[in-house]
């Protein structure tokens, strides 16, 4: 299979402006489609408009003296307009039947159009409030993969329909990684993660895009260990022969609340330095690995998601995490191009850190040594506000060997981000976030205006 490279903006503005158009001219076309129940009751409503204007017509006939005495006999005109009526009784008959039809017509047109929707469970009037109230929430862009990004975009979905995921395309294990080897696309595992998370249907689409295909006899070898999310979206690659379209494709097949997009059109190969001097390859080797020291990706010339850079520009807050701290939320935040569109966006930068450490990659981390990780990768000045857990009275888990990550740096002068403790973590589970309360959190913290840009560089100031 052929895949494309990734679409200039030109090519990505003008391809929307095409599709946007043919949307339209379908849309059009499907109102004169028979059957729909709505062309019917519009012409009875029309109906009943003509009575009403009849009568307002007859109500202004005589005050405009444009009258004329009735040859006495009855035409057909004559005879469909009432005139062998007295005037007064014509009128009130038009006006009446006319408002009768008019409103009767305009009820079985609303009950056409609002029938799709009376099979949720939800009552419709709360459904169509909660869709505007969603339209009209903030503009958020979340950066990151892996499951703290599709966690925080569960809670988030609920506040807001105005979502963008830029997501890593850097992992090389499992079933987006045997993808990746045998066709050449990006890995979707953390897109689809993030689809799930948004798609309306939720949690029954979650269930069917995490599938993943049986191993062992009487199964298809071919098909052993893939997840069905990652299915579709490499069918859609091989279809449209362009993996962003593809995952465009997917938002609007599955429903999805906001978009998600690949923060490139081409995979990107994660290495890391450690301590030692040691130097990784593939994101699956590092995430395990200890000491990681920086971390690069390759190939150098890979460009950002024109629709990444255009979201960044125009969002109200930009978010940062959670999740996996080298090889989720540092590899979509080394594209070329990706920095620059943190330090020139208007809206406020919000990191947010993880709640617990992860055996190796961040074994024994801090708050402050998440944020020097930041620093040192060229990312100083690109925070305005940490979010970080300040309930310590969640119920760890039996022998699990990670920690909770420690609060040790405040936020103290001028151009330092604001160090922001909020309770966030789950109650039955001390190492991951809870979705309602992170999306709360950041919520209310962009409402109260808490979050705001400056210009300054990440600090560590030891407590």
């Amino acid at each position: 299979m052929t895949v494309k490279g990734p679409r200039t903006e030109r090519e990505t503005v003008r391809a929307d402006a095409l599709l946007r158009a043919r949307e339209r001219r379908r849309i059009w076309r499907s109102w004169l489609t028979p059957g729909i129940g709505i062309k019917r009751w519009l012409v009875v409503a029309l109906v009943g408009q003509v009575l009403i204007a009849l009568a307002v017509a007859l109500m202004l006939r005589p005050l405009i003296g444009n009258s004329r005495p009735g040859s006495g006999s009855l035409d057909l005109v004559s005879l469909l307009t009432l005139q062998f009526l007295p005037s007064e009784v014509r009128i009130a008959l038009m006006l009446v039947t006319g408002a009768v039809v008019f409103a009767y017509g305009g009820w079985r047109v609303l009950r056409a159009l609002v029938a799709p929707y009376q099979s949720h469970d939800e009552p419709l009037a709360e459904m169509l409030y909660q869709r505007r109230a969603r339209a009209r929430g903030p503009r958020i862009v979340a950066i990151g993969g892996g499951t703290g990004l599709s966690v925080l975009l569960r809670g988030l979905k609920e506040a807001t329909s105005n979502i963008t995921a830029v997501v890593t395309v850097a992992d090389d294990g499992g079933s987006s990684g045997k993808l990746r080897t045998q066709m050449g696309v990006p890995p979707m595992g953390d897109i689809r993660m993030c689809i799930a998370a948004l798609a309306d249907a939720e949690p029954a689409m979650n269930s069917l895009l995490q599938y993943r295909f049986p191993a062992g006899e009487g199964h298809d070898p071919h098909f052993a260990g893939h997840a069905f999310g990652n299915l579709l979206i490499a069918a859609l690659t091989d279809v449209t022969g362009d993996f962003e379209e593809a995952v465009r494709q997917s938002n609007r097949v599955l429903a999805v609340r906001g978009s998600v997009i690949p923060v490139a059109g081409r995979p990107i190969t994660l290495h890391a330095q450690l301590e030692d001097g040691t130097t990784l390859e593939g994101e699956s080797h590092i995430e395990h690995a200890k000491g990681i020291q920086r971390i690069w990706i390759t190939p150098d010339d890979v460009t950002p998601s024109a629709e990444a850079l255009s979201a960044i520009a125009s969002a109200d807050i930009v978010v940062i995490g959670p999740g996996s701290l080298y090889t989720s939320l540092l590899p979509p935040l080394l594209v070329p191009g990706m920095r620059e569109a943190l330090a020139n966006t208007p809206a406020a930068r919000l990191f947010v850190c993880n709640v617990a450490t992860q055996l190796g990659e961040t074994e024994g981390y801090s708050v402050s040594d998440h944020l020097a990780a930041l620093a040192s990768h060229g990312l100083s000045g690109m925070v305005d506000a940490v979010l970080v857990n300040s309930n310590t009275h969640a119920q760890q888990l039996p022998d699990d060997p990670a920690a909770p990550v420690t609060i040790d740096v405040a936020g103290r002068r001028t151009g330092s981000p604001r160090i922001m403790p909020r309770d966030v973590v789950d109650d039955r589970n001390a190492h991951r976030h809870d979705s309602r309360k992170l999306a709360a959190a950041i919520l209310a913290l962009y409402d109260d205006r808490t979050v705001g840009r400056h210009d300054g560089a990440l600090v560590e100031v030891r407590s």
